[in-house]
């Protein structure tokens, strides 16, 4: 095996800076993934009352569809339709 060199002495200045940088990043990370969270939440809450209306209307309309295709349908065979 190959002999291995010393490892580089490195400034305990810019071990402090790096390590400063890392829980800098670290710590924003966390506060901006909270923040992004919580709109994120009040959006869903706000889609899902909207999804329940959408969700009754097109009921509404497939049922209003329905009708009418079986009134077509009852003209084509020459039937009276329902009311």
């Amino acid at each position: 095996m190959a002999d291995l060199v010393a490892p580089v002495r490195v400034s305990p200045l810019i071990k402090f800076s790096r390590w400063s940088l890392l829980l800098l990043g670290v710590s924003y990370g966390a506060i901006r993934y909270s923040s992004l969270s919580k709109k994120e939440n009040a959006i869903r809450e706000i889609e899902a009352k909207q999804k329940a209306i959408r969700e009754v209307k097109l009921a509404q309309e497939k049922e209003r569809l329905a009708k009418e295709e079986l009134a077509e349908l009852a003209r084509a065979a020459g039937v009276e339709p329902l009311p």
